[in-house]
Formats: C-alpha cells, sequence, structure tokens
C-alpha cells in the first residue's frame, strides 16, 4: 500500500505541476502559487474541523519547517524556469528527491539492497525523462543555481513532510505545511508588490491545482507512514514522467529519444521496488 499511495502521490503532482505551469503562462506567478495555496488551505481547514480539529502540535511543526522548503522551492523553480536552460532545471529538479532518501538512510532506515536500487534507478529514469531541449536563457548559470535550490528545498520539503506524518498526525503536518508555505509566499508577493487576483476565469482552475497539490500531499504523508521513507520519497518523485506525459497529451511536445527511455527506466526501477518491498 505505502508503494500505491507515493506513486498515486507522484501522478497527482504530476498533473498538479503541469496544471500550474500551464496557468502560470496565463496569470502572474503570485496569483497562480498564493490562490492554488490558498485554497487547498481551505480544503485541509474544512476536513480538520469535520473530524474536530484535533492537531498534533510536534507534527504540526515538523509540517511548518517542511512548508517553507516547499514555498521557497516552488518559487526557485518556476524563476529557474523563466531564466535558465530548461534541459538543465528540471533535471537538477527532479534530483531533489536525493534529500529526503540520504537523510532517512542516515537515520537509519534499512530497506533492502533491491529496494534501494529500484529507487536509484527509478529517479535516474525520471531525470533522463524531464531533460528537455534547451532554449535561450538571459542568465543559464542564474538558472542552474536556482534549479540546485529549488531542489534542496523541495527535498527538505518532502523529507519533513513525511517525517511529521511517520512520526505523529499526519493532518497536522499537512497544516503545519500549508500554513507556512501560504504565509512566505503572501509575504513574498506582498514584499515584491506582485499581482496576487488572477482573472476571474482563471480562478476555478487555479483552484484545483491547489486541491491536487494537496491531495499528493496527503497521499504522499500517508506513504511515508506506512513505509520506508527512503523509498517512497523517490517513487513520489516521479511526477516529471506525468507532467511530460500530460503535456505530450494536451499540448502536443515532443518526447525525445532520450525521455522515452528515461519513463521506461522509471518504470523498470518502481517494478523492482515493488518486487523488493
Amino acid at each position: 500500500m505505502p508503494i500505491v499511495l507515493a506513486l498515486a502521490s507522484s501522478l497527482v503532482w504530476g498533473v498538479a505541476d503541469f496544471m500550474g505551469g500551464f496557468y502560470t503562462r496565463r496569470a502572474p506567478l503570485a496569483a497562480v502559487t498564493v490562490v492554488s495555496q490558498g485554497a487547498g488551505l481551505v480544503a485541509l481547514l474544512m476536513w480538520l474541523a469535520a473530524r474536530g480539529f484535533h492537531v498534533g502540535w510536534s507534527s504540526f511543526a515538523f509540517g511548518l519547517i517542511g512548508g517553507i522548503g516547499g514555498a521557497i522551492g516552488l518559487s526557485a523553480f518556476y524563476k529557474a524556469m523563466a531564466v535558465g536552460t530548461m534541459s538543465i532545471v528540471s533535471p537538477v529538479t527532479a534530483c531533489g528527491a536525493i534529500v529526503p532518501f540520504g537523510l532517512a538512510l542516515a537515520r537509519g532506515e534499512r530497506p533492502s539492497v533491491w529496494a534501494v536500487g529500484g529507487a536509484v534507478v527509478a529517479l535516474a529514469g525520471a531525470v533522463l525523462a524531464s531533460a528537455a531541449e534547451g532554449r535561450a536563457s538571459s542568465d543559464r548559470r542564474l538558472g542552474a543555481i536556482l534549479a540546485v535550490c529549488a531542489a534542496v528545498a523541495i527535498g527538505l520539503f518532502a523529507y519533513f513532510l513525511g517525517l511529521g506524518g511517520k512520526h505523529g498526525d499526519p493532518f497536522a503536518a499537512l497544516l503545519g505545511a500549508r500554513v507556512a508555505s501560504l504565509s512566505l509566499l503572501v509575504v513574498g508577493a506582498l514584499v515584491l508588490r506582485a499581482p496576487v487576483a488572477p482573472r476571474r476565469e482563471l480562478l476555478p482552475a487555479i483552484a484545483v491545482v491547489g486541491l491536487l497539490d494537496s491531495a499528493a500531499n496527503a497521499l504522499f504523508v500517508f506513504a511515508s507512514r506506512g513505509g520506508y521513507l527512503s523509498v517512497v520519497s523517490v517513487l513520489a518523485s516521479l511526477y516529471p514522467v506525468v507532467t511530460l506525459l500530460a503535456a505530450y497529451v494536451f499540448l502536443s511536445e515532443r518526447i525525445t529519444r532520450v525521455q522515452r527511455g528515461g519513463v521506461a527506466l522509471a518504470l523498470a526501477g518502481v517494478c523492482v521496488v515493488a518486487a523488493a518491498t
């Protein structure tokens, strides 16, 4: 079940990323991030209210730390895509799974050798699948630096979110992450005086992005609760494959031979993990 939940989270995250990138072309970045994160917070508060609003504060604290990383990682990723070279930014950011993978192993997790090997193969496949043709950039070096920042921040987000769910209340961890990320994004938008109101006709779709993101976070937390965080974090990081396929289906973007090989490699790695777990 943890494997199924982790793969489901990567599927939903991939769809959310595709939609977020799509609507960022039609609305300011701050508007997309703030509105989507706000919609996710409202949905989470409604769910918590229905179950009595019991919050485990230790898990909430882990979520807060993760949420800071999530907000920084999301902002750095989109900025890197805007100023950098896609063939560098996307694969580097996909490597963010190395952070929770390494931290979980360092804290004593000991999955089987086959599970670790399959996870590494799956991660390599995701990196290859996310590689695309380069495009012109005003500052490739800045894009590469931002991509590294995004990878580390998103990796820390996944680690602390999973840790909060694994050792406490999953919903408290989700709430902490959402509160921190939304607060940081709002403060950033106010400091930069960035517009946070998209066109009215885009509001429902952008809200759906936030709901999907929250659903993916929840799936990841429950996957981490029942399985090895080191393995689960890698399987959940396969979302670039989903985003790639969505762009191919809905935007008719070309898939290179390297990307096809990456998809096949990622699926092979998943099969090895499933067989070894």
